[in-house]
């Protein structure tokens, strides 16, 4: 759970563009390039900021995530039937099911899923087989952008371990603004330099941590 506040990390940008005061850079600005940090950190990190939810399936195997939750940006897990026996539900590649049971799409609707295939070029939209009845529930995992902050009294909405990076993000909007002073381009140059490289970092980090097969 975080526990860094979106004041601090403000405090700490104010220092670093030495205007504490908010005459070059207000508050206000550096809330909203905050926010923008999110937009940025989620599309390379969906699951920084990923929730579990219950599903409502329509009737068939296509499903949307945004037809209930419209602010999903990518379906991360189809973890389980959400009633019944509540099996886990496995993942298997949509070629097998096309090659194997070529009718797939049209068989009477059942009741509860065994698997789902899932394209990342579609991240909002996957497939369920059997096809299902409508309403059948599952419970799913997504990601989707945290809703702006407008206080500054609020924790940040992801992990802390993202708090230098979302300063970075945050530093780098700053001097682009100032980007005609001659010191300033470079400054922000280098502080998007330093957010790609810490989020690639953090890619290979969690990689390095996942089990070998």
């Amino acid at each position: 759970m975080a526990s860094t506040l979106v004041s601090s990390l403000i405090d700490r940008a104010q220092v670093i563009l030495q205007d504490k005061t908010g005459t070059r850079w207000p508050e206000s600005e550096l809330l909203d390039w905050l926010n923008d940090a999110y937009k940025e950190i989620i599309q390379i990190r969906p699951d920084a900021y990923s929730q579990s939810a219950t599903f409502n399936c329509v009737e068939g195997t296509l499903q949307k995530v945004t037809t209930m939750f419209p602010a999903a940006l990518t379906l991360l897990d189809v973890m389980r039937n959400s009633t019944g026996t509540m099996r886990p539900i496995t993942l298997i590649e949509r070629d097998i099911l096309d090659d194997q049971i070529a009718d797939w799409h049209s068989q009477t609707p059942g009741a509860e899923v065994q698997h789902y295939a899932y394209d990342p070029r579609n991240p909002k939209e996957f497939f369920v087989y059997p096809s299902v009845a409508a309403a059948t529930q599952v419970d799913i995992v997504y990601s989707s952008v945290p809703t702006a902050h407008t206080v500054t009294t609020d924790v940040i909405k992801i992990d802390d371990n993202y708090a230098n990076v979302m300063l970075d993000y945050m530093l780098y909007r700053g001097y682009l603004k100032d980007a005609d002073y001659a010191a300033n381009g470079p400054r922000a140059d280098s502080s998007y330099m330093a957010f790609n490289n810490a989020m690639g970092r953090k890619v290979q980090s969690d990689a390095a941590m996942v089990p070998k097969e």
